[in-house]
C-alpha cells in the first residue's frame, strides 16, 4: 500500500500558512514578555494565568512521551478527543465530496463532526457478534474515502475487534485509519501504539477522560506519524489547551500508581457485577466488556431506565440504536455504587 500524505490531504491546508502566535517565534528563557498583548500585572488568581499558554504543550508531551513509550514529536494533544477527530476531518476530507465510514453501533461523535463538516458518513453495521464486516467495508469503499473510524474498545458494546481485522484494513486502505482507544486501559488487548511506525496511516487516539480520571479537564491524545501531526498542528487553533489543564494534568501524571490501582479494582469490580446482573431474572445477557461499562439486555430496559432515574441512579439507554435493542450501558462505579444499583434492580425485578 502506498500511503501518501500530499495526496490525501486537501490541497488547502496543505498550502496554508498557519497562525503564527507570539510564543512560537522565539527559543529559550526569557525574563520580560512584551510580544502578545497581555496584562503584565498579573491574574486575580495565584498563577500566572495572565500568560497565554504554550502551544504545542512541550512540557506536557514529553512527559506523555516517557508514559507512552512514543516520541513527543508523534502525539498531539486536543480538546479532548472530539478535537482530534473533528481536525482529521477538516484536513483530509473535501466537504460536500468526500465521505468516512464507521461502524454502529459505536461512538456518536464520529458521525456528528462529519455533519459539521459536510462529509457523508458511510455506516456498515457490526455483526451480530458485535465485529468488523470485512466484505462489506471493502464494498463501501472507493476513491473518496478518506477516513475509517474504528473504536476499540468500542463504546456501547465494550469489545475490542478482532487485531487481524484490523491489520487487514491497515493494510489494505490507502487512507487514514483511526483506532479509538478511549478504553484501552481496561482491556486485555494491546494497543496499537508499537505499530505506529509501520504504519503511517495510523492515528491512535487515547484519552485521560477514563482510567486516569481527568474526564473535567478535556485533554484527548492523538498518535501518528510526524506528517499527520505536523497537519494536526497546523490546522488547530492555537492555544487549544489552556495553562491550567496543562499544570494539572503534568501534576496527575506524577502519580501513575493511582490510575493502575483504580484500573485493576474496576476490573474486578465489573468481573462482579456481571455475575450480579447476570442473576437476575430480568436480564437477558451480559455482553463481554473490555472496557469500564457493560451492555446489558433487559426486558422492558426503558422501563428499567426510568425506575433507576426514580432511584436516583444514572445509566444509559442504549435501545434504540442499532444492534442494541432494550439494552442500557452500565459503567462500573464505585463497590458501593455497584452494591446500591443491584439492591435497586433486585427490589424492581
Amino acid at each position: 500500500m502506498e500511503f501518501s500524505i500530499e495526496k490525501l490531504a486537501r490541497q488547502n491546508i496543505l498550502k496554508m500558512t498557519p497562525y503564527s502566535s507570539a510564543r512560537h517565534e522565539y527559543d529559550g528563557d526569557a525574563m520580560i514578555f512584551l510580544d502578545a498583548n497581555e496584562n503584565s500585572f498579573g491574574s486575580p488568581l495565584p498563577e500566572n494565568y495572565n500568560r497565554y499558554p504554550d502551544p504545542l504543550q512541550v512540557k506536557l508531551k514529553e512527559k506523555i512521551s516517557l508514559i507512552k513509550g512514543v516520541p513527543a514529536e508523534n502525539i498531539f494533544l486536543g480538546n479532548g478527543s472530539d478535537e482530534a477527530i473533528d481536525l482529521l476531518f477538516r484536513i483530509f476530507c473535501e466537504p460536500g465530496k468526500d465521505n468516512a465510514l464507521v461502524f454502529p453501533p459505536t461512538y456518536g461523535m464520529y458521525e456528528v463532526c462529519a455533519s459539521v463538516n459536510d462529509v457523508e458518513i458511510r455506516n456498515i453495521p457490526l455483526t451480530s457478534s458485535f465485529q468488523l464486516n470485512l466484505e462489506a467495508i471493502e464494498n463501501s469503499i472507493d476513491n473518496n474515502t478518506k477516513l475509517i473510524f474504528i473504536c476499540s474498545p468500542n463504546n456501547p458494546t465494550g469489545n475490542s475487534m478482532n487485531r487481524y481485522d484490523i491489520e487487514i484494513i491497515l493494510n489494505n486502505f490507502n487512507g487514514v485509519v483511526i483506532i479509538d482507544e478511549a478504553y484501552i486501559n481496561y482491556s486485555k488487548q494491546r494497543s496499537f501504539i508499537a505499530e505506529l511506525t509501520e504504519y503511517p496511516n495510523l492515528v491512535i487516539m487515547q484519552t485521560l477522560s477514563k482510567a486516569w480520571g481527568l474526564a473535567g479537564l478535556r485533554l484527548g491524545m492523538a498518535f501518528a506519524g510526524k506528517p499527520v501531526i505536523n497537519l494536526m498542528n497546523k490546522v488547530k487553533y492555537p492555544y487549544n489547551i489552556n495553562t491550567a489543564t496543562q499544570m494539572l494534568v503534568l501534576s496527575a501524571l506524577e502519580n501513575i500508581d493511582t490510575p493502575n490501582e483504580w484500573t485493576r479494582i474496576t476490573v474486578t469490580e465489573k468481573e462482579q457485577l456481571a455475575k450480579e446482573l447476570a442473576s437476575l431474572t430480568i436480564t437477558q445477557k451480559v455482553y463481554p466488556s473490555d472496557a469500564n461499562f457493560l451492555l446489558v439486555k433487559i426486558t422492558g430496559a426503558r422501563k428499567v431506565y426510568e425506575y433507576l432515574v426514580k432511584n436516583s441512579i444514572i445509566v444509559r439507554d442504549r435501545s434504540t440504536i442499532i444492534l442494541c435493542d432494550d439494552s442500557l450501558r452500565i459503567t462500573i462505579g464505585t463497590p458501593n455504587e455497584n452494591k446500591q444499583l443491584i439492591e435497586a434492580l433486585k427490589r424492581y425485578s
